[in-house]
Parts: C-alpha cells; sequence; structure tokens
C-alpha cells in the first residue's frame, strides 16, 4: 500500500523501491524482481484509469512509447535471464540501481531545488522551452503530432525512450517511471499535468508484458507474492494520485530526487560493506 501511495503521487511505478525492499528483506533478486513487475502494473493501472477520467493521458503518445517499450521487455527478460543463469544478477542489480538511480536524482534534485530556490527569493521561475521546442530533435525524420501534449516532434526519440524503459523495467523490476518523467518533461516537453497519466498508462503495458515474459522464460515469478503487491499497490495509488495532485511540481520532484537518492545510496552501502554471509549457495542449471 505505501509503495502504491508513492507511485500514485509522483507519477512513477514504485518499482525502484519496491524492488530494493524485497530484496532488502530477503527476497531472492531474481523473484523480486520478477513477482513485482505485476505490482506495477496493478499501481499503473489504477492511477492511469483516474487520469483518463480526467482527460489528462495522451493515448497516442503512450502508444507510440509502447511500440518500443514492449520491444524493449522481451529483450530485458532474455537479458535477465543470462544473467540469472550466469549468477550475476544480483551484483549486476546492485551496480545499475546506484548507477541509474544516483544521476537520475542528483539530476532532479539540482533542478528542483534551484527552481524552488529561485521562487523562495522571489525571482522568476527559470525559463523552459514550450510543448513543441525541441532543437535539433524537430529535424529528425518521422515527424508525428500528438494533438493532445501538443507536440509535434519525431517518433525516433519517442519509439526510442520507450524501449529503453521497456529493457531496463524488465531487467531491475522497475517501471521506469522516475525516468519518463522526467524525460518527459524536460526532453520531449510534454506538458507536465499530461506526462503523469502518459507514463502510467505506458508502464501499465510494459509490465504486463514483463511479468507474463518472466513467468514463461525465467519461471521466477512468485505468484502468491504478486497478487498480494497487486492488492496493496492499487489501493495505495488510488489515494496517492489524490495526494499529489494537491502538492506543487517543484516540491513533488525533490522530494522525487529524494526517494530515488535514498535508494541508491541503501544499494552503494551493501556493495562497499563487507556482507554477514560471503557465500551464497544457489540452485543454477549447467550451460552448454
Amino acid at each position: 500500500i505505501t509503495v502504491g501511495f508513492i507511485s500514485g503521487m509522483f507519477g512513477v511505478g514504485g518499482g525502484f523501491l519496491m524492488t530494493p525492499l524485497l530484496i532488502f528483506s530477503g527476497i531472492p533478486p531474481a523473484v523480486a524482481v520478477a513477482s513485482q513487475a505485476s505490482q506495477i502494473a496493478a499501481s499503473s493501472f489504477s492511477a492511469a484509469l483516474s487520469a483518463a477520467r480526467k482527460k489528462l493521458l495522451d493515448i497516442k503518445l503512450g502508444l507510440v512509447l509502447l511500440s518500443g517499450g514492449v520491444v524493449g521487455s522481451l529483450l530485458g527478460v532474455l537479458v535477465f535471464s543470462a544473467l540469472k543463469d550466469s549468477g550475476q544478477l544480483a551484483a549486476f542489480i546492485a551496480v545499475s540501481y546506484v548507477l541509474l538511480l544516483g544521476t537520475v536524482g542528483a539530476l532532479m534534485l539540482r533542478e528542483s531545488a534551484a527552481q524552488l530556490a529561485r521562487r523562495g527569493k522571489g525571482a522568476a521561475p527559470l525559463p523552459q522551452r514550450q510543448a513543441g521546442q525541441h532543437g535539433a530533435l524537430a529535424r529528425l525524420p518521422l515527424q508525428m503530432r500528438f494533438p493532445r501534449s501538443g507536440l509535434a516532434i519525431s517518433a525516433i526519440p519517442v519509439v526510442g525512450l520507450g524501449f529503453f524503459i521497456g529493457f531496463v523495467g524488465s531487467i531491475l523490476g522497475i517501471g521506469g517511471g522516475f525516468i519518463l518523467v522526467p524525460a518527459l518533461i524536460y526532453l520531449l516537453r510534454v506538458p507536465t499535468q499530461i506526462v503523469v497519466g502518459t507514463s502510467q498508462f505506458q508502464m501499465v503495458v510494459t509490465m504486463s508484458a514483463a511479468a507474463l515474459l518472466h513467468a514463461g522464460i525465467t519461471r521466477a515469478v512468485d505468484v502468491v507474492l504478486a497478487l498480494i503487491l497487486m492488492v496493496g499497490g492499487a489501493i495505495g495509488a488510488h489515494y496517492g494520485a489524490a495526494a499529489g495532485q494537491k502538492m506543487k511540481s517543484e516540491e513533488l520532484r525533490v522530494a522525487l530526487a529524494l526517494l530515488i537518492l535514498a535508494v541508491a545510496a541503501r544499494f552503494a552501502l551493501d556493495l562497499v560493506l563487507e556482507p554477514d554471509e560471503r557465500f551464497s549457495v544457489t540452485i543454477g542449471r549447467l550451460l552448454g
């Protein structure tokens, strides 16, 4: 419920928090990643449905993102399976979380803190490009229009972004919302009020695909755990979405950045401290 609440509040899948919490509590990394993909899908569905009712969802943009996201999810599950068989999955997940979350969290915190500082001094907010102003991206081929978001942009960066989110989500057990939300705002210049619903819509499909692929390929899904996470996540997301609408956008971004950095710091600590058990025994399979 707690992670679902955070998911709905910030417009993210919550996987960047749920997967580490499951791992820290003793769930094997492979099971944690594969099982909680369904929780992301469930909590995202609740938030996306709420956004659709309020007409804050760009269906066309979401479908183009999905064209790359589903392919990325498939490739990510195959890479996940190879890492699991080689015994390197846990180390890969830990290092990836530190690098990915540390970078994204630091960038978000710097930008949001600058906006809050200027507002506190009574200065005008830092100027931002309006929707449709994309610099070099506007010169790429395959131009498309997205009326709901007011965009006219090439489909190439949109599909590429969707592919990356699907790939990373399948390997690390994250919906990718903490990457997708700032990317839609700062890279594609999607209006902030449209971003959350569109992000949740994309995560519903990619994480549903990831959960099904994990069940069929890696066989790492714990159905009981997944069902419990789904129920709690859906309940929490409903109330989180309502709470998020009462906070200013800069405050939401600062809070999300600090949360992301805290998770990255926890993984970094585990990488440098000596573990309680120096060796682990797991059941694998012979290759070749």
